[in-house]
């Protein structure tokens, strides 16, 4: 159902939309862009400098990604669809980087007469913000804040979460909001999965989200390296996008936080680890076959939706000696759900893979705020929204963050089902 609603038509007139405001650049915020043009938005694409700077590697990656799995699919037969198709194509995704415009987050923004936008530091990756809406009609102002995705308390490279002056109406998403982070030490737990790994001889395949997961990787595989704690194995990052946008996670020295900028000051290089590879080209990636030394392997998707990841993941998956981490959310009915739910087999390229190898979730590396971490947040407001709208999490998510912010902050909140008009 929700693989066929990319496909569905868009409520409203693509066309009659003038500004489309981005909270970050992830894919699932960003991949129905060149679908919105192709139906015929011409407006403005307003977002971070940081936001446009990654959209601008993420969605033509997307595109060719797409373009390359629809004509796998094609010629091994296996989809359902005759041709199977790109939801976009690379040349779409190029197309709608035209329409993008990097905005000054360091004061409001008035659109018009009726609209003015405030960016807030959100903490969940490079370039993610907060938006507050002020809205002006009829004599009346209102403000509506987008929380976007909320980022964690404390942050590993970049800037927390700000907490708002407050807001008429809150706009709040609900990932976590069933679940809180485990607080072990997780850098230890990390160390002692490779090494376990490696004494078997085998290898640690890390599905990992290309902006902002992979970048965290790299950085505590450096910090391990470097305490002693983990011995300096091969770790390959087989991702160009991944490799892109840590050249991008570097030069935007803006978004980070003071310890990430004293590492710099000294000249440690964050993001690189000792031995580690960067793959780019599909020669590179293809070499990893053949090796037969423990490593680690870096790649997306972080779901293992697409990308290179299913190449290692098909060939990994059914060795005993093997390992796959998984550092990210798993969204009901993707293959890294199937497989960390302990299935026996998942479905790769039309054929079944059997799943023999460890299977291991570390869910420290998320960048969305746990349950405990938004009520936290929500509690330092000087005044409560008029109303709370709960969106961006599965239903059970959603469900216990609306109990709990209702008991515990007596706020009133509601949670607005797919195309539910909601009256401001």
């Amino acid at each position: 159902e929700l693989r066929l609603r990319n496909w569905n038509p868009l409520p409203l007139p693509a066309s009659s939309i003038q500004w489309l405001v981005l909270t970050h650049a992830h894919l699932d915020h960003t991949g129905y862009i060149p679908r919105l043009i192709k139906e015929g938005f011409r407006g403005q694409i307003l977002a971070s400098a940081a936001t446009v700077d990654l959209a601008r590697v993420v969605l033509p990656d997307s595109g060719h990604l797409q373009e390359e799995d629809a004509e796998y699919a094609n010629f091994k037969g296996f989809s359902k669809h005759k041709p199977a198709l790109p939801l976009f194509t690379y040349d779409e995704a190029v197309k709608s980087l035209e329409y993008f415009r990097a905005v000054d987050n360091s004061k409001p923004l008035q659109l018009s007469s009726h609209y003015t936008l405030e960016f807030l530091l959100a903490g969940h990756i490079l370039g993610a913000r907060m938006i507050g809406v002020t809205v002006r009609e009829n004599g009346r102002t209102r403000k509506v804040l987008f929380s976007g995705d909320l980022g964690r308390f404390p942050q590993m490279i970049l800037y927390e979460p700000v907490v708002p002056d407050g807001a008429d109406y809150l706009v709040l998403e609900s990932t976590y909001g069933d679940r809180l982070h485990p607080q072990d030490d997780f850098r230890a737990r990390l160390a002692s999965i490779v090494e376990s790994t490696a004494a078997r001889g085998g290898t640690v395949i890390v599905p990992s989200f290309a902006v902002g997961r992979t970048q965290e990787l790299l950085y505590e595989f450096r910090e391990l390296i470097e305490q002693g704690r983990m011995h300096s194995l091969p770790i390959h990052m087989d991702s160009p996008m991944g490799i892109d946008v840590t050249d991008i996670y570097l030069r935007h020295r803006e978004e980070h936080d003071l310890e990430t900028l004293a590492l710099e000051a000294s000249g440690i290089k964050p993001f690189a680890p000792p031995n580690v590879h960067f793959d780019r080209t599909r020669e590179q990636s293809v070499a990893l076959n053949d090796a037969r030394y423990p490593m680690v392997i870096i790649s997306a998707s972080g779901m293992a939706t697409g990308g290179r990841v299913l190449h290692h993941l098909e060939r990994c998956l059914p060795e005993p000696h093997n390992t796959v981490l998984f550092v990210g959310f798993q969204a009901a009915g993707t293959r890294g759900q199937i497989i960390k739910s302990g299935a026996e087999s998942v479905k790769m390229h039309g054929r079944q893979v059997r799943i023999r190898a460890r299977i291991e979730t570390m869910e420290n590396f998320s960048a969305h705020a746990d349950y405990g971490e938004i009520l936290g947040w929500l509690g330092q407001f000087r005044k409560p929204p008029q109303k709370t709208l709960l969106v961006h999490g599965e239903p059970r998510a959603t469900e216990a963050l609306q109990e709990k912010i209702a008991l515990r902050l007596r706020w009133e909140v509601s949670a607005p089902a797919y195309l539910q008009k909601v009256v401001l």
